[in-house]
């Protein structure tokens, strides 16, 4: 994709609109729920529902939110084994702090989402088209990239094991601050920004992937 001067160019990302007051709720599958505080604990099916201007504290073995809705929500702190938001629809939605073992966001169309200071296991954005993603602080020991659709996405302070790049579709995706030991793909960065250094350790994954013979 081409690249303007100005690029990458920085995610929007705003901060959830939530009411000043906000009244308990009871999750449920295709339930909608607006203005409402979540406290979620061990296997909860949101599943094709709507959450609004809501905030989730959770210590959950897995909430599945799959073809939901989820607009203006804030999660802070939460501990949940597997996280569910498969082909869901995501905006304006933060996490902060707590410990995911699955993210699932598979696709999903995200647009503002932040993720600050969380210790992710898995994080699979595959196939989904992302606009507006700010990663900073986390610990993400896989991402799953394929087939993804990228724009305005930002990485700072933040490390993962290896990261699954095939297929992917990026415009203004900021790799500089992404501490990774490995891509299965560097051929499918293209749209991504690295510093020089980061560029010199692919050196060896671009070489192969062009088919170039490196011997000293």
């Amino acid at each position: 994709m081409p690249r303007t001067p100005e690029s990458p160019a920085a995610p929007r990302v705003s901060a959830p609109d939530l009411p000043p007051v906000l009244e308990p709720a009871a999750p449920g599958r295709r339930s909608d729920v607006f203005a409402a505080r979540l406290d979620l604990a061990g296997t909860v099916d949101l599943g094709y529902s709507t959450l609004e201007q809501c905030v989730v504290a959770a210590d959950a073995d897995a909430v599945d939110l799959t073809g939901g809705t989820a607009v203006d929500v804030d999660l802070s702190g939460v501990r949940i084994a597997s996280l569910r938001m498969r082909d869901a629809g995501v905006r304006r939605v933060r996490i902060r702090g707590g410990r995911i073992g699955t993210l699932d966001l598979s696709q999903a169309s995200v647009a503002e989402l932040e993720l600050r200071e969380v210790r992710i296991d898995y994080l699979n954005l595959g196939a989904a088209k992302v606009t507006d993603l700010e990663v900073i602080g986390c610990t993400i020991r896989t991402i799953d990239l394929p087939q993804a659709e990228l724009t305005r996405v930002r990485f700072a302070d933040t490390s993962s094991d290896e990261i699954d790049t095939r297929g992917m579709r990026a415009k203004d995706l900021d790799l500089r601050g992404l501490d990774a030991l490995s891509y299965l793909d560097a051929n499918s960065l293209r749209g991504a920004t690295l510093t020089s250094f980061q560029v010199q350790q692919l050196a060896p994954v671009i070489a192969a992937g062009i088919g170039i013979q490196v011997k000293d």
